[in-house]
């Protein structure tokens, strides 16, 4: 931290420290806030940092060095224009059951629990977490810390190093955001603060509503209703935007790509329990000439030009799942009539032979037949895949640049035809002499504007019109940051975290 700060006027110019932004609920839009003010500070020329203790996800991203984190996490460091970091997020846990996840520790797999079995481990989690908390303080001059779930979860309060645990144990303010799309608003916030003790609720310097649309006008009195009634000022109300090309934490997208007349290839991805990295997918559902489904269990798959596999924390019992569905005849009756299809990552295990988890590392040990499209088999292993790669298309020499992230080592015939050549030397993949068929480990894979242009017209679509999802990633987070600084008050942010003529008070926390 310097020595001293510009006299400004402006919080994003001023503030030094550390700020939390908690949630009421989960989706409350925790981490689209920090990533707009981690962008609005980056943009004041501020050396901002993002931080979470704790993430529960199966959208992961691989670190510079060499880690894995949650995607949110990697996200917010592209705001804060910072390559993402293992001390971003030092505990992620990738659920592996509705009662169990991988817990991963500043970005190596360490071991699977329950969640009785966590809940108990979290004293000895709580020093990885301050020790990476503790680097980023050293390094930066702001650090936006990401809450998780909810406070309001006195069930979890014990022993807590998500919420106001860590901000106990950080000592630092905290801002609560609340989304009013969901309705109840009011209730959510004052809720929230009733379930929190006496020195946590002094932590609360100032609320946050999301996601509204309407007159501000209407809400006024809710507002100040809300104010007289906690004695905590709400600091902004921010405005629903849609159409914002930024990664998900976990869920997935709300907005689903629209049919029209321009969407001319229809690509579908069955969606099952435990479907990882869907952001593998965020070019096709931004594409204009492109219709993107997400398959539930609802109903059987629909009609198709490409199908795409995707990756899956527990592949096993995911093909389990995908056979119970009556997927597995789906899929072949769309090959048999000349579809596409794409498997990536767990989605290309699953096209193999078969399966083999000798150790039990996604489940009881054993192995499971594969759907036996491609002629190789995986046995998973315990030493887990972590790098960030480049290379080209193996067919037609388009650029490819992604992540690997899987525990399994496929061998046999069907690889002697890889799909992509990567820059370090390695094959990846198959790509199926017939021309139906591709499988890759590599997750990013439509990411490049030259690999999804080719992909595209492998799959069948015409004259088709490019888009960058770099580009569009960064003017949503230009567009975020815009919105989020009208909406906040400066004045009123820099009165309730301590900011006084261009100096943090000496009550406030850090």
């Amino acid at each position: 931290m310097p020595p001293s700060l510009p006299t400004s006027d402006n919080f994003f110019d001023t503030y030094c420290g550390t700020l939390m932004v908690q949630g009421c609920t989960s989706d409350a839009g925790k981490s689209t806030l920090v990533a707009a003010l981690g962008r609005i500070f980056h943009r004041h020329g501020r050396r901002v940092a993002p931080f979470k203790p704790q993430n529960m996800a199966l959208n992961s991203a691989v670190t510079a060095d060499g880690g894995e984190i949650g995607r949110a996490q990697a996200l917010q460091a592209e705001a804060c224009g910072l390559a993402p970091h293992t001390d971003m997020n030092p505990v992620l846990l990738k659920p592996n059951s509705d009662t169990g996840a991988q817990v991963i520790i500043q970005g190596r797999a360490r071991f699977n629990a329950d969640a009785r079995h966590y809940h108990d481990y979290k004293p000895m989690a709580l020093p990885y977490v301050l020790e990476s908390y503790e680097r980023l303080r050293a390094a930066h001059e702001v650090v936006l810390v990401e809450g998780a779930g909810s406070p309001a979860e006195v069930n979890l309060r014990e022993r807590d190093i998500a919420n106001m645990g860590f901000a106990e144990a950080a000592d630092c303010p905290v801002l609560l955001v609340a989304d009013i799309d969901r309705g109840g608003v009011f209730a959510h916030l004052l809720g929230t603060l009733e379930c929190l003790s006496e020195s946590e609720r002094a932590r609360v310097r100032g609320f946050v509503i999301n996601r509204f649309r309407g007159d501000l006008r209407l809400l006024e009195p809710g507002l100040q209703w809300l104010t007289q009634r906690t004695g905590k000022p709400v600091l902004g109300v921010l405005p629903y935007l849609q159409g914002l090309m930024l990664d998900a934490e976990d869920a997935l997208p709300r907005e689903a790509s629209t049919p029209t007349a321009e969407r001319r290839l229809k690509v579908v991805v069955p969606v099952l329990p435990r479907i990882s990295n869907h952001t593998d997918f965020d070019a096709l559902r931004h594409h204009p000439q492109v219709e993107l489904v997400f398959a539930g269990p609802a109903a059987p798959l629909p009609a198709a030009d490409l199908i795409v596999l995707a990756g899956s924390k527990s592949v096993q019992s995911d093909l389990q799942e995908l056979r119970r569905r009556g997927w597995e005849s789906a899929l072949r009756r769309h090959l048999r009539y000349g579809g596409k299809m794409i498997g990536i990552c767990g989605g290309m295990q699953m096209l193999g032979q078969w399966l083999h988890d000798p150790h039990g590392l996604e489940g009881p040990p054993g192995s499971l037949p594969g759907l036996g499209l491609l002629d190789f088999e995986t046995t998973m292993a315990r030493d887990k895949q972590l790098a960030r790669v480049a290379g080209r298309l193996r067919a037609g020499g388009a650029a490819v640049a992604g992540y690997e992230i899987h525990a399994g080592v496929s061998r046999g015939p069907a690889l002697a035809h890889p799909m992509v050549e990567l820059d370090d030397g390695r094959h990846d993949g198959v790509c199926d002499p017939d021309g139906q068929l591709l499988a890759t480990y590599v997750h990013g894979l439509f990411d490049h504007p030259a690999a999804l242009d080719a992909l595209l017209a492998w799959a069948g679509l015409e004259d088709r019109r490019p888009i960058d999802l770099g580009a569009l990633r960064d003017a949503s987070l230009q567009r975020l940051a815009d919105a989020t600084e009208a909406a906040l008050s400066s004045s009123s942010l820099q009165h309730a975290f301590g900011v006084v003529g261009g100096a943090p008070r000496a009550m406030a926390l850090t």
